[in-house]
């Protein structure tokens, strides 16, 4: 339920609607207050009981009261931007890196699915800094589909990203599985991320709301964009403001590519939430020959950067390898993407 205030509604008419809205939730914490257009709005979110807007709709300084319930109230809930009409953007800030995602510039994270070796991986750091990756991405917890695939390295995988970072000066994602990892991979990521079948690990998302490391949540293979988005308040909900959103392809009928890469899910993202939005186009379409079109696409459509997977032996990969592109491949893919970013006003 969202109470929207009228815009000459005083400090003292905020105060009661205020008070009765923590009656009617029955919990301060329940009461989430924010500003649009000029206008104080009261969130209330869910408890399960019915609601009676009589009270509040008969305030004076009340301009309307919405009754839904929405599972996403804090994700969408960042005030219009005039100039687009939309929910206003909200960067995420990566203060350890200073880099912001979500704002003018594109930011891209390259690396190799899996955390293999040290060498590699020093090597592949160099590479995508210097081609303009603010951040390396590499597992070193993989969830697979069969238990006798390649699963990463574990804690070795995690000390090898730590002594990369140190060394190359570029910043870390890497995954974290399960709630009791979220510590020892929160102090070596500067983002953590949240796979797609870990999506509605809820024991997970509360542990990485409750800290405030960045964090990269990539949709569920089957996942709607309610449900998307219901699993980012999960995050923002424990107090966690730091959401970056990933799409990474869905499962669809289609045989040609390994998922089916939702580009139209971007705008509508802009149309009800105000949190960046980035692409992987890698897992999305299962192979290395389709992925620069479709990181082309994803800025072209309104992301806010790309997740690619990179490694300096493709054909060698412990993990992914037919989507993966060599060192030489990502260089000239970043070259045409800072054209295309800057031919929109934007910078990589």
């Amino acid at each position: 339920m969202r109470i929207i205030l009228n815009s000459n509604a005083t400090a003292h008419d905020v105060a009661v609607v205020i008070g009765m809205a923590r009656d009617v939730a029955g919990s301060r914490e329940k009461v989430r207050v924010d500003h649009l257009d000029g206008r104080v709005v009261v969130n209330v979110l869910p408890n399960g009981q019915p609601f009676d807007p009589t009270e509040f709709n008969r305030l004076d300084s009340v301009e309307t009261v919405d009754e839904s319930e929405t599972v996403y109230m804090l994700a969408g809930s960042t005030g219009i931007d005039p100039d687009t009409g939309y929910p206003r953007k909200v960067p995420v800030e990566i203060p350890s890196i200073d880099v912001s995602v979500g704002g003018h510039q594109f930011i891209v994270m390259a690396g190799p699915c899996a955390v293999e070796n040290e060498d590699d991986l020093m090597f592949t750091a160099r590479i995508a800094k210097e081609s303009g990756a603010k951040l390396l991405r590499g597992g070193a917890f993989k969830p697979r589909t069969s238990p006798y695939s390649f699963q990463g390295l574990g804690d070795d995988g995690l000390k090898i990203l730590s002594r990369v970072r140190a060394e190359i000066g570029i910043g870390v994602i890497t995954e974290a599985m399960e709630p009791g990892a979220v510590g020892k991979v929160g102090e070596v990521s500067d983002v953590i991320q949240i796979g797609s079948r870990n999506m509605q690990n809820f024991p997970l998302l509360l542990e990485v709301g409750r800290q405030s490391k960045p964090v990269l949540l990539k949709r569920g293979m089957s996942a709607t964009l309610d449900e998307w988005l219901g699993a980012a308040e999960y995050i923002l909900n424990e107090g966690n403001p730091n959401v970056i959103l990933c799409e990474r392809g869905i499962r669809t009928f289609s045989r040609h590519s390994r998922h089916t890469l939702d580009i139209g899910v971007i705008p509508a993202i802009r149309e009800r939430s105000g949190l960046p939005v980035i692409v992987d186009p890698s897992h999305s379409t299962g192979s290395s020959s389709r992925v620069p079109a479709m990181s082309k696409a994803a800025i072209a459509a309104g992301a806010d950067g790309l997740l690619i997977e990179i490694h300096p032996q493709p054909d060698r990969a412990l993990s992914d390898s037919f989507q993966t592109l060599s060192h030489e491949e990502f260089n000239n893919l970043m070259f045409e993407m800072k054209s295309i970013a800057k031919a929109l006003g934007r910078g990589i």
